[in-house]
């Protein structure tokens, strides 16, 4: 009995046990399943985007396409920047398999050494460029290759006319805007980038995926501006020439049309190349034309003269007291460069009399005087639409002491930049009114919709008609036909301007021996169209801008006028200069080597230049007749020498 017993109780605690363990098994199985069912649910409901992104990737592959950049054109529809495509190479380090095969490969067609390859495919980097911008002509050996973590993208490359160049500015590597008009118009001329999603087959066939959205590169803006590049680059040239002639530091020049405000040439020395900016600094980027403040000198007795014309009813024959060349006011001493007694107003003007131009000033008052400074745009900025313009600086009266006025009235204690002074003189010959100076014309889209115009626009009456006039005829002609700007003088056409030899303010003026000469003016000065600045900052050899700036303003307005047919239209004569049209050296030559000859033959065109080939234009350029960056006449004919493309 007691053994039954005992087999009894241990049959019932094996099944106990086999439950037990029949439980933990189904517990088990139930986690098992729900985990299953959790993770079916995570993939397809809860992260199903996560998922399907990564299978995406598995199959799936997104292309960006670059948009085209927006181009910049001058008033005449002549190219100034466009975007070309090229090719920039890539790798991926840690996918490539055979790092010396495709060292070399780069190494033979792009001339480096292999080690400077495998250096590069040698880094811990997932992504690394090998070449950027490469021409489709010298790149199109190496775009077939398949080789794993190598490839290629499609970029874009920005060629430059090669003039204006602080006006347009440049791009990066990245054909994105860094300085100038490329800069500040960058949203407008990048545009949208388009992307293309394709598939991959299980054979590795890539097409476009069918059921997703494709989205199209949108062009960029293109951009008018005002500029005349032909006189842009005369103008590039004479004040270069300046510079180099007189060993100054630096140069501007600006010619405006006095009606409308369009800024037809803004030209800066020191310049760069603007297709090879590797060592670019910021004195070439500099726009000195509205960036840079100086003391205006004589220039600036454009005020005193007319708050004397209208509130001292001063005219011409108005006798003055020149005070024989020395007048002592308060602790200092003005004099005058020549000994002058009692002489008429219009001969004070036309020989520069700074203790005339004082004394009047102080006659004038100093709430009458600021009035006519401030009506000339003096003190804010022009409004002109470039970046980094300066306000320049006319202090408020509550800030002058004693000599401010005096000295103000021959353009000392007072802050300009070339446009300022240029819009004053464009003032009077608008019949007394300021117009906004501008030099972006227009942004048309894509379809040819302008985006944004802009317009002649008025913004005050700074003098009445009669006496801007008078000032014309009678003060600023006198001084080019008889004063101080006689070699500012154009053969066969009248101009009407001003001289101004300004020390520079070092700390002290005594015993400084730096100066800016300036000439400014308009022509013809019975029917005034157009108006022009130069100036030229510590020339070395002279100083005097009769001798320095007058002339080259002559040399400006004579080929301007003789190589532009609008001009010659609206002046309606025949200038006695067009003969200058064949000393005209305005065109830089382009970097050639290594475009085929007919990228090269359509670059050239694009710069007005002929070509000439020394083998087949299907071949690649090895060397060019002229060194890149040179300026030579237009329509020069370069030679170029051909070679085979390299297998």
């Amino acid at each position: 009995m007691n053994w039954q017993a005992a087999k009894r109780g241990n049959t019932g605690s094996d099944d106990r046990e086999f439950g037990k363990r029949l439980g933990i098994m189904g517990l088990v199985m139930a986690l098992f399943f729900v985990a299953i069912v959790f993770k079916l649910l995570s993939i397809q409901v809860f992260n199903v985007k996560k998922y399907k992104a990564m299978a995406s990737r598995q199959y799936e592959s997104i292309v960006t396409e670059k948009a085209r950049r927006g181009r910049i054109f001058d008033r005449n529809g002549r190219q100034l920047a466009e975007s070309v495509e090229s090719i920039s190479f890539f790798a991926d380090p840690r996918r490539v398999k055979r790092p010396q095969e495709l060292a070399t490969r780069l190494s033979n067609r792009f001339g480096k050494s292999r080690g400077y390859y495998l250096r590069l495919l040698q880094t811990r980097k997932r992504f690394v460029w090998l070449e950027r911008n490469v021409p489709v002509s010298i790149a199109a050996e190496l775009m077939p290759v398949k080789m794993a973590g190598f490839g290629f993208r499609r970029e874009q490359q920005r060629y430059y006319l090669n003039t204006a160049a602080q006006i347009i500015g440049f791009t990066d590597r990245d054909d994105r805007g860094i300085s100038g008009l490329e800069l500040q118009f960058n949203n407008d001329l990048k545009g949208r980038d388009g992307t293309r999603i394709f598939q991959r087959s299980a054979t590795g066939e890539r097409y476009p995926a069918p059921d997703a959205d494709q989205i199209l590169p949108l062009s960029g803006s293109d951009v008018e501006l005002t500029i005349d590049s032909d006189i842009q680059g005369i103008v590039e040239d004479e004040i270069m020439q300046a510079v180099m002639n007189f060993k100054a530091k630096a140069a501007a020049g600006i010619v405006m049309d006095v009606r409308t405000g369009e800024i037809i040439a803004m030209a800066n020395y020191p310049s760069f190349d603007m297709n090879r900016r590797t060592s670019v600094n910021s004195e070439q980027i500099r726009n000195r034309a509205v960036t840079d403040m100086f003391e205006p000198g004589s220039t600036f007795k454009i005020v005193m003269a007319a708050a004397a014309t209208e509130t001292l009813r001063y005219n011409a024959n108005t006798i003055v007291d020149g005070h024989n060349g020395v007048v002592q006011l308060y602790d200092r001493r003005i004099v005058d460069h020549e000994a002058m007694g009692k002489i008429t107003f219009k001969e004070a003007i036309m020989q520069s009399s700074n203790v005339v131009a004082a004394t009047t000033a102080m006659k004038i008052g100093p709430e009458a005087f600021y009035r006519y400074a401030s009506n000339f745009g003096f003190g804010r900025k022009t409004g002109v639409g470039l970046m980094g313009e300066s306000r320049g600086i006319l202090k408020p009266i509550r800030q002058w002491d004693r000599t401010t006025l005096p000295w103000m009235g021959y353009g000392y204690q007072v802050m300009a930049t070339p446009l300022q002074v240029l819009q004053a003189y464009a003032t009077i010959a608008n019949d007394g009114v300021r117009m906004r100076p501008y030099i972006i014309r227009k942004v048309v889209d894509r379809e040819g919709q302008p985006v944004k115009e802009v317009k002649p626009e008025k913004v005050v009456q700074a003098v009445s008609p009669e006496t801007a006039r008078y000032m014309a005829r009678e003060y600023f002609r006198a001084v080019v036909e008889k004063g101080t700007g006689t070699s500012a003088a154009v053969d066969g056409i009248p101009v009407a301007g001003k001289t101004g030899t300004a020390q520079k303010y070092t700390g002290a003026y005594q015993g400084q021996h730096t100066y800016l000469s300036t000439f400014v003016g308009f022509f013809p000065a019975d029917n005034p169209q157009y108006a022009a600045i130069v100036v030229v900052d510590e020339p070395q050899t002279a100083y005097y801008a009769a001798a320095v700036a007058a002339p080259v303003f002559s040399r400006i307005c004579g080929r301007s006028i003789a190589c532009s047919r609008e001009m010659q239209r609206r002046l309606a004569l025949r200038s006695t200069v067009k003969a200058s049209l064949d000393q005209i050296v305005t065109i830089a030559v382009p970097e050639l080597k290594g475009l085929t000859g007919r990228e090269a033959e359509r670059l050239l065109k694009w710069n007005g230049l002929g070509v000439e080939f020394a083998g087949s234009p299907d071949q690649l350029v090895l060397a060019q007749s002229v060194t890149a960056g040179s300026k030579v006449q237009k329509e020069q004919v370069v030679r170029l020498t051909m070679a085979q493309r390299p297998r």
